[in-house]
């Protein structure tokens, strides 16, 4: 029963959170460069505007890719809550990112092209990290199922600090952060627009966001999982990693210039050798 209970507050609460975190976010980061800043409910008033503007649409099929996105995102989610597989939920997240993908191509702006272009060289650097930090879970507590991970005897992390560093990394390309937002950009006289999102607008725009804050709360559940075991008072370490992790994520998105390609390829993939793979390696020497 509670693991249904977890399934329905995930559905229902993951946008309000998420979009919680997003005011937070914006709050901070002003604060950070010398600002006042928006309210911390702006984004619930932005999703309220993109709902109530006329719904237009560049083809008829990005609004299904949309969809498409938010629901998988929500299926990933879903099941990480409801303490399912989660490489499998990994593997449904990345085929989110393609609904996006193809949502940004189908349309003829160059900007947009360029962003989803862009996206899918970020999927190839963070993808291999992905796959590694389902594989550490397995090796360190025998099981790729929540439910089994999160009643350990201890946390997972002491086992995975290499990977958990690795997925701190790849947190900040999942989210657009700097340096890693070469697919999108925060600023619309940057060199991409607005990258995957430039012809998006409206209710489209406000699905895709809605999207992107069950990918945030599924990320931050993640988080929680290196830290989680069998102790009840582990669920409040795991909380407080998470709000540690979003706040390290928010410092270096303000610290960092962007980077381009070559040299994200170049940082994911040595990190993920360094630091996933010889985690991985010395669980399996264990």
């Amino acid at each position: 029963m509670n693991r249904y209970i977890s399934l329905i507050l995930y559905l229902l609460l993951a946008p309000f959170i998420g979009a919680f975190l997003d005011g937070i976010d914006r709050k901070i980061t002003a604060r950070m460069q010398g600002r006042k800043g928006p309210s911390i409910w702006q984004p619930f008033y932005d999703l309220y505007k993109l709902f109530s503007k006329q719904m237009i649409a560049v083809n008829s099929v990005q609004l299904l890719l949309n969809c498409s996105y938010l629901i998988f995102l929500a299926i990933a989610g879903g099941m990480v809550f409801f303490g399912t597989d989660i490489l499998m939920s990994l593997f449904i997240l990345s085929t989110a990112d393609m609904f996006l993908i193809l949502a940004a191509s189908s349309d003829s702006s160059p900007f947009s092209n360029i962003g989803a272009s862009r996206e899918m060289m970020q999927m190839m650097s963070y993808e291999p990290m992905t796959l590694l930090i389902a594989v550490g879970f397995y090796l360190s507590t025998g099981s790729f199922r929540v439910d089994e991970i999160i009643t350990q005897n201890s946390a997972a992390f002491w086992m995975m600090p290499g990977l958990f560093v690795g997925y701190i990394l790849i947190m900040a390309i999942k989210l657009r952060k700097s340096p890693f937002d070469l697919s999108t950009s925060h600023h619309a006289h940057q060199e991409v627009v607005k990258g995957i999102t430039t012809e998006m607008s409206g209710p489209t725009l406000a699905i895709m966001e809605i999207g992107e804050y069950y990918e945030k709360m599924l990320l931050l559940a993640v988080v929680a999982l290196f830290f989680i075991h069998g102790d009840p008072w582990s669920w409040i370490i795991g909380i407080l990693a998470c709000l540690a992790v979003y706040f390290i994520e928010i410092l270096i998105d303000n610290i960092s210039a962007r980077v381009n390609w070559r040299k994200l390829l170049d940082i994911c993939w040595l990190i993920t050798l360094l630091c996933g793979g010889i985690n991985v390696l010395i669980l399996m020497l264990i």
